[in-house]
């Protein structure tokens, strides 16, 4: 909508994006379970007495935002939904078979090389491993999102440390991709998709191999704590071809 429109004026509050953003996700008590339960048993009253900042931003653009999904449905996605059958029948009439199918239920196929990045100045190399694993949640204090479960703990001795955990590649992935195989030229499983850095949002709309990368889970990170953290030997046994 632009930073002028109304609506973003009364989202942003007078601030930029990112302290707005700062403000309302630091200062709202929604995490704690407690007031979430004590806002679902009070109900609607509850809700429209709380003046937590996220529940305040919600009730602020309520109107406006059923105003405009209203209007998406009815003026701009079902508009698109039948200009978009028309469009693939006259394709297909013209170019026959040939023509570049919807990768909807089809099969995708990325290609994509294992590249690390620089991000604000520094090199995010392509690879993290075990050590790193543990290191990140020594620096923030076990605390969430960077805590690991006890087991993981009790089980860090037997792990090679050195064992390649994560990594980013140049794949083009989009929302769906997760749990997607990653195969190397010898026709290997390497490891599986399962999430994208933040540059890779781009990716919706345009390829950009200069800072968005896939992240992978490394099958030999799999591996690895199937046999020594899980007690799945049997399993690990299975994925790597024994019996």
């Amino acid at each position: 909508m632009g930073y002028d429109d109304p609506i973003t004026q009364k989202v942003l509050a007078g601030k930029s994006p990112h302290d707005r953003a700062h403000e309302l996700v630091h200062g709202s008590k929604l995490m704690d379970v407690a007031l979430r339960k004590k806002l679902w048993e009070g109900g609607k009253a509850a809700v429209e007495q709380s003046a937590d900042p996220m529940i305040a931003l919600a009730k602020s653009i309520d109107a406006d935002a059923r105003a405009v999904r209203k209007t998406a449905e009815s003026d701009v996605v079902e508009v698109k939904q039948q200009a978009y059958a028309q469009i693939a029948r006259a394709k297909y009439a013209v170019e026959g078979p040939n023509t570049y199918p919807d990768a909807t239920f089809t099969l995708r196929l990325s290609y994509g090389l294992v590249k690390g990045y620089e991000e604000d100045g520094k090199r995010v190399p392509a690879f993290t491993d075990f050590e790193g694993l543990y290191a990140r949640c020594d620096e923030h204090k076990n605390q969430s999102p960077f805590d690991l479960p006890e087991r993981w703990f009790e089980r860090k001795s037997r792990l090679d440390m050195k064992t390649p955990f994560n990594f980013v590649s140049t794949a083009d992935i989009i929302g769906g991709n997760s749990g997607s195989p990653v195969i190397n030229k010898k026709g290997e499983v390497v490891g599986l998709i399962f999430d994208g850095n933040i540059q890779s949002l781009v990716l919706d709309f345009v390829f950009d191999e200069i800072q968005a990368r896939a992240v992978s889970v490394d099958s030999r990170a799999i591996v690895e704590a199937l046999r020594k953290v899980y007690d799945a030997g049997a399993l690990a046994d299975e994925i790597t071809g024994g019996r």
